[in-house]
């Protein structure tokens, strides 16, 4: 119990003290970029993309739809030492399939459109990021689906198959998980 309760106590410091510390800025994928769920070429697939980095570390960890992201940061027994989690800008991107470089905002601080008739770029449901409420607004009145924020982006939509992934956009109560900020 003692052991538990230190190691208890160490983690939390560990998450004070990366809080702390300054974001790295986001960086642009290359053809070495390698998505952290499936090995696979980030550039071989479209549309957003997200990246995590540690504390410490200067490279990112990729991933190839902007849910995985999420996902990674939902997951137990996730690292603690997540410095930052950015996702694409879709407020920004003119070209979706390829977001522009520069085109990043920081996970926590964007809305995100849940539910819509989009598709991440291997064909699963994705969680569109904007840094701008009434672009998101604007995208779900078209595409469908409702804007929510980090956290209130469901569990069940971010970690469920499509198929088991409950209509969102028909305003089926989910109850969000609530995650934390890094």
């Amino acid at each position: 119990m003692l052991v538990a309760t230190a190691l208890s106590i160490l983690l939390a410091g560990c998450s004070q003290d990366v809080a702390s510390l300054p974001k790295p800025p986001p960086q642009e994928p290359t053809v070495a970029s390698v998505a952290y769920f499936c090995s696979m070429g980030l550039l071989e697939h479209g549309g957003p993309k997200g990246q995590a980095f540690f504390a410490g570390k200067s490279e990112p960890v990729w991933f190839a739809s902007v849910r995985d992201a999420i996902a990674f940061s939902m997951l137990p027994g996730k690292p603690q030492d997540v410095a930052a989690i950015y996702v694409n800008d879709m407020a920004k991107a003119r070209n979706w399939d390829r977001p522009e470089a520069g085109a990043w905002v920081e996970a926590h601080d964007a809305w995100y459109a849940i539910g819509s008739d989009y598709n991440a770029g291997m064909g699963g449901k994705e969680a569109v990021p904007f840094s701008d409420e009434k672009a998101a607004q604007s995208f779900t009145a078209s595409r469908g689906g409702k804007v929510v924020r980090f956290g209130e982006i469901p569990e069940k939509y971010i970690l469920e198959s499509d198929d088991d992934v409950a209509d969102v956009s028909a305003g089926e109560a989910l109850t969000p998980k609530t995650a934390v900020k890094q």
